[in-house]
């Protein structure tokens, strides 16, 4: 079966990390992934991609759509393929709208998020409206991260229509349980080998409110000022944040290290504690990693409670509470022992995360989609 996933970019993030994961996983003499990034650079992840026998096919939207429609409908028409799944948002309305016309026979539109972060004009509702109307004509199947982001997509009644589903990403929990050389990692980023280190992975961008995490860390530096805060991960807002950081006083106790590739050890062997507090989330990957690594986690209570599989390492905190109680329960929950590395990520392994699990769902999906389609061919052609 030949796959096409339609998606921004290959770098490190969520969905991408999920992606590869699967990639890694699943039977490829079955199932060609090829990877149609719309974004100016194919991604850090592209190399491991094509090492694993998935091929990149970058079309750039630019700022010509409709020069971009012709020439991602020409990608379609000579892939020939049987499914285009599609992880770009309310923009798959129009992908599965073009997939439709060059008549690929499985369409799926992959919900990753719970909100639309983008302002709340008359022109955004508007797109709204158009994008998830042409993905409830269009879409032969519709996935989502969790509950909240299939109502996001596919609406509040989305459990009624047999095309749509919760899907939840899976992990590897074999990298959280390597042997690691002591202090190593630390030692790479500068970090003081016996402090507390509190971390955070995500884009920066404004859902995961990395003002309010500066405004936590400030509260909890007033009261343990040998704390640490490790910051994974690169965007639009990351020179902001790291000048507020330097504005604040911070900046001898943040670590911003950019995008990385290596988040379990970074997890494992740098982290005692995880810290995420986003305005929304479609689920939360990174808080499944962090519960693979055994870390205490402190998180929004606006992230999905499903994310939670090992409910004792999670406190959810609403946003409202402020600063200085986050930074209190932050600091009080430092004192819990850390679970062990190879007891949750047993867990996790054996769990509705696991990448396992995850990539059987999706065969599934893909091989009964596949028969349904097989079968109304043959009854439109009979």
């Amino acid at each position: 079966m030949r796959i096409l996933h339609a998606l921004g970019t290959m770098n490190p993030g969520g969905i991408e990390t999920w992606l590869l994961q699967v990639l890694k996983f699943i039977d490829r003499d079955r199932f060609q992934f090829d990877f149609c990034t719309f974004g100016p650079k194919a991604g850090l992840y592209a190399s491991e991609v094509e090492k694993l026998g998935g091929r990149m096919v970058p079309c750039p939207i630019g700022r010509n759509v409709w020069s971009f429609r012709s020439r991602f409908r020409r990608i379609l028409r000579e892939g020939d393929y049987d499914i285009v799944h599609s992880h770009v948002t309310l923009f798959s309305g129009a992908v599965l709208r073009w997939a439709k016309a060059e008549k690929v026979p499985i369409r799926i539109a992959h919900s990753h998020n719970s909100h639309d972060d983008k302002p709340d004009t008359r022109v955004r509702r508007n797109y709204r409206r158009l994008m998830k109307s042409w993905i409830a004509r269009y879409a032969t199947h519709g996935l989502a991260a969790s509950q909240a982001a299939a109502v996001e997509l596919f609406g509040k009644n989305w459990q009624t229509d047999s095309r749509f589903r919760v899907l939840y990403y899976g992990i590897d929990a074999h990298p959280f349980q390597k042997p690691s050389v002591c202090g190593e990692i630390r030692r790479e980023l500068g970090v003081p080998l016996g402090a507390p280190v509190v971390g955070h992975v995500g884009r920066f961008e404004a859902q995961k409110n990395h003002h309010f995490l500066l405004e936590v860390a400030g509260e909890i530096l007033k009261k343990r000022p040998d704390i640490h805060f490790l910051l994974v991960g690169d965007g639009p807002l990351r020179r902001e944040i790291e000048g507020r950081a330097k504005e604040m006083g911070l900046s001898r106790r943040m670590h911003f290290v950019g995008i990385r590739t290596d988040v379990p050890r970074l997890m494992r062997d740098a982290m005692d504690f995880f810290l995420f507090p986003s305005l929304f989330e479609g689920l939360g990957l990174c808080l499944v990693e962090a519960q693979a690594a055994g870390l205490n986690c402190l998180v929004s209570n606006m992230v999905p409670d499903e994310v939670a599989l090992l409910p004792e390492l999670l406190e959810f905190l609403p946003l409202s509470a402020g600063p200085n109680l986050w930074a209190s329960r932050l600091i009080g929950r430092l004192d819990v022992p850390r679970a062990d590395v190879t007891t949750t990520a047993n867990e996790v392994r054996q769990g509705r995360f696991s990448i396992q699990q995850s990539v059987r769902d999706l065969c599934c999906v893909y091989s009964s989609a596949r028969l349904s389609a097989d079968r109304t061919f043959v009854e439109e052609h009979a």
